[in-house]
């Protein structure tokens, strides 16, 4: 649609000569959330690193408002919008959490609406302020989980790439992260395209869900139109 604010067409990529991904097609809309499923090797975390430009496509099109975003760095990609927390988390663990956070707007011209979103992130996560002076290796994985995706919201992104969320985490630290989402997307209209192995999770906060098999979409449907689904479930989601 070319309203959406993010528009995937066609597109192939992977690693050296071996493709992950073949011709996918998606649209994120804006303030929509996009749940990516799919079983280990489905190529989920291939497409994030492809979307944020760590990852070079051989073929298709990737438009985020408007843009063409073929060829575009890293960085340009972080300034235009999007924000990327990957799997694994990625915190910097010689830093503090207030130093990890700080990393998040360091790009920013107006440091001053910099500093809002970092006050905004210690109120959205109270124990990230109780600890902001801890290093990051000293934080359980709830709160590494959380300092990641604070730093990546201090940016202030239109559309977050995240990779993972709930992965190792307690079942009630997973359900605080994803009423997060929820909120965020409610509360200041973010855009999420999240990829998520607790699949009962990502559908409860999802507004449309695309499944992956090895690389390409099997299908795309409203969240509870795949809950619903109990053929497609048992083959591609495991429940």
């Amino acid at each position: 649609m070319s309203s959406a604010l993010l528009r995937v067409e066609g597109l192939t990529a992977g690693y050296g000569a071996a493709p992950v991904l073949h011709d996918v097609n998606l649209t994120v809309q804006p303030g929509e959330i996009v749940a990516v499923l799919g079983a280990n090797g489905a190529g989920k975390t291939t497409l994030l690193r492809t979307l944020s430009g760590l990852v070079r496509s051989s073929r298709g099109q990737v438009v985020f408002d408007g843009a063409d975003l073929k060829s575009t760095k890293v960085e340009r990609m972080v300034r235009r919008g999007i924000a990327h927390v990957p799997e694994g988390r990625g915190v910097v663990t010689e830093l503090t959490v207030d130093e990890n956070l700080r990393l998040g707007g360091l790009w920013r011209r107006d440091q001053a609406d910099a500093k809002r979103a970092l006050d905004e992130v210690y109120e959205l996560f109270p124990a990230l302020a109780q600890r902001r002076a801890s290093a990051g290796h000293q934080l359980s994985g709830g709160e590494r989980q959380m300092l990641a995706l604070g730093r990546a919201l201090v940016g202030r992104p239109r559309l977050l790439l995240l990779d993972e969320p709930s992965l190792g985490l307690a079942p009630k630290i997973t359900a605080q992260i994803m009423a997060l989402l929820r909120d965020l997307q409610k509360n200041t209209g973010l855009a999420v395209l999240l990829v998520e192995q607790n699949v009962r999770s990502a559908l409860s906060i999802a507004d449309e869900g695309v499944v992956l098999a090895l690389g390409r979409v099997v299908t795309r449907n409203k969240a509870s139109a795949l809950r619903d689904d109990a053929d497609l479930r048992h083959a591609y989601l495991g429940f």
